[in-house]
């Protein structure tokens, strides 16, 4: 029997999941990763702990399934997207820690440019020219670096969004390994025309970064390279598969069809609906995207809405508040109060995402009393994650012009019966999650066997998808109007606090 590898390199750790030809999670391996937060809106990652974490996932995976390397007939690689890594492609050691998509230290630079600049960004992107992608990112270590400067000036300097490190790591390395990223993780970087798919000088000069630092631009299922003979896996095994993980979830979902939707419910939210091959350009706050590409195939766009913090907060409020001892304690402590008292948690700690695109806004807890408890607090930190899945859905739908009657879910706090609940009244629409919720792994899996022939078609993968369970909303629930209105209030509050 023959198995489909994929390897998840997420914002708080890295997974190795392997599955067979039903769809199905033979075995998975996880491990997280340190958070480095040098600074007010700095968020990094040391991409060698990274990187040895994905071989330690590897070996537990394979370990627990009982099966070697040469078992597997395609790996695929699903990846936080506008996480940004600078490395000396001789030595092949980062040059500087990875900036992740969190990070809000592009600011300032993005401040300097013309209206006229970020109008044109915007329409050769789809994208605004905000600090959450990687452009901003990388002209910042361009400035602020002396390692990344001198690289450049010695022409050993190369960019690459976590894939890309993967892909090349895996692949050989400094002795050929392979720097390529696909078109769905390029569209995130404000640097790829998205109608052509390709880097664009234009935004090149924008930012002062040089073609010959970026990957290769490819599709998102197709042979990229093999694992060396004496790597990881121990056998040559094609790299066939890639995708940025919100892409990835709307594959594994099976959202092939416009109009098609999901949310993944991860560290942040991410809220996208399948616009085929139209690219609309949003007038709401939302992102143009690219949906995914395989192979030679037509181009699928998308439209997505994004959150900066939802899971997020629960691990702030388990480690920073130790409120909770484990992220999974919340959901008993939330039961514990019929309503959260009045109390409303808006976690915008690096700013504001889709719909609003403030980065000086930060986060605040309102309506505080004597009576409200950390049970009440517990409950306000769901409701946000669903109050700010309404905004964005609500945008989605107004401008993609689909009703949404249903909502699909993955992510960990999917899980979490309370807050899909919550999420069903919130939204007034039925919330329904698969049988697997690691979507986001699937959808590079699927991509990764539909390149090698595992499976023959994109209807063939969408068939497997197997319900686990529905929330119906309480009709007419105060959540959906008196609720939402006071956490609009509660959002007005985080604005304008950064000068």
């Amino acid at each position: 029997m023959k198995f489909i590898g994929a390897l998840d390199q997420g914002t708080s750790s890295t997974r190795f999941i392997i599955f067979n030809h039903d769809g199905q999670i033979v075995a998975m391996e996880q491990m997280e990763h340190k958070q480095i937060l040098l600074a007010d809106g700095w968020v990094e990652h040391d991409a060698l702990e990274i990187w040895d974490n994905c071989n330690q996932v590897i070996k537990g995976a394979l370990n627990k399934a009982g099966i070697a390397g040469s078992d597997l007939v395609g790996i695929g690689i699903t990846n936080q997207r506008e996480t940004i890594l600078a490395w000396n492609k001789k030595t092949g050691l980062p040059l500087a820690n990875a900036i992740v998509w969190q990070d809000t230290r592009g600011k300032n630079n993005l401040e300097k440019l013309s209206e006229s600049q970020k109008i044109r960004i915007q329409y050769l992107t789809g994208l605004p020219a905000a600090p959450y992608f990687s452009a901003s990112k990388m002209h910042w270590l361009i400035e602020s670096s002396t390692a990344v400067r001198e690289a450049m000036v010695e022409g050993s300097l190369i960019f690459g969004t976590m894939d890309t490190w993967l892909l090349w790591n895996l692949t050989g390395g400094v002795n050929g390994g392979v720097f390529a990223t696909d078109v769905t993780n390029a569209s995130r970087t404000l640097l790829m025309d998205i109608e052509k798919l390709e880097w664009n000088d234009e935004l090149l000069d924008i930012f002062n970064i040089q073609r010959s630092t970026l990957p290769n631009i490819k599709s998102s299922s197709e042979i990229y390279g093999h694992t060396l003979k004496d790597g990881v896996f121990g056998s040559e095994i094609p790299i066939s598969g890639i995708l940025g993980d919100q892409q990835a979830a709307m594959v594994g979902q099976g959202c092939f069809e416009m109009g098609d939707s999901k949310c993944t419910y991860g560290t942040g939210n991410f809220a996208l609906v399948n616009t085929g091959a139209q690219i609309i350009r949003s007038e709401m706050g939302l992102l143009t995207t690219v949906c995914y590409k395989f192979g030679t195939e037509e181009t699928k766009y998308a439209l997505e809405g994004s959150v900066a913090v939802t899971g997020a907060a629960v691990q702030w409020l388990r480690d920073q508040l130790e409120l909770i001892k484990s992220a999974d304690e919340i959901e008993e402590l939330a039961k514990k109060v019929p309503d959260n008292g009045g109390v409303y948690f808006v976690p915008a700690f690096s700013g504001l995402f889709a719909p609003h695109w403030r980065s000086d806004a930060r986060g605040v807890i309102v309506g505080l009393t004597r009576s409200a408890t950390k049970a009440h607090l517990a409950r306000a930190a769901l409701e946000a994650i669903c109050y700010q899945s309404r905004e964005i859905l609500v945008a989605l739908a107004a401008e993609s012009g689909v009703h949404l009657k249903q909502l699909r879910v993955d992510g960990g706090i999917t899980n979490n019966d309370l807050c899909m609940q919550l999420q069903a009244d919130i939204l007034q629409i039925e919330v329904v999650r698969p049988q697997i919720v690691e979507t986001t792994a699937l959808g590079a899996a699927y991509a990764a066997g539909l390149a090698v022939g595992y499976w023959g078609s994109a209807e063939e993968v969408k068939a497997k998808s197997v319900i686990a369970n529905k929330w119906s909303p309480v009709k007419d629930s105060e959540l959906a109007t008196k609720g939402f209105e006071q956490w609009e209030k509660a959002v007005s509050k985080t604005l304008n606090w950064i000068d």
